[in-house]
């Protein structure tokens, strides 16, 4: 039994530490940093709408709106960005490129993207 649990601690840490390379392997391509990038601009519109904008009207705190609002608007310019880069390196319809585009000003608009657009493409350079 204890051989066991040795054997799955190993194969725990050696499964963390692939899942933690493929990660930072993934920021490498202009297709896994508008992953990254986009998760982190989703995640963020979805806490300045839920969190931030109920804090400001009916608590009546506006620095929240100030902090997130600023961080989720670098955020937006580099998803643009990031989609560009990936939508140049990949040689996009102007379609998929539009859809893209459109998912970054719809609240969880980058999950879905992800989900239904993008999921299916290769990660790696052309």
């Amino acid at each position: 039994m204890r051989g066991v649990r040795a054997t799955l601690a190993k194969s725990a840490t050696a499964e963390t530490f692939t899942r933690k390379m493929s990660f930072m392997d993934s920021l490498k391509t202009p297709l896994g940093r508008l992953r990254v990038i986009g998760f982190w601009e989703g995640l963020s519109f979805l806490v300045l709408l839920g969190i931030a904008m109920p804090l400001k009207y009916l608590a009546g705190w506006p620095d929240a709106v100030r902090v997130v609002g600023m961080a989720h608007g670098v955020l937006f310019m580099l998803y643009l960005a990031a989609a560009i880069q990936a939508a140049n390196e990949y040689d996009w319809p102007w379609r998929r490129t539009a859809l893209v585009f459109l998912a970054s000003v719809l609240p969880a608009g980058p999950f879905v993207i992800e989900a239904k657009v993008l999921r299916d493409l290769p990660a790696g350079p052309r």
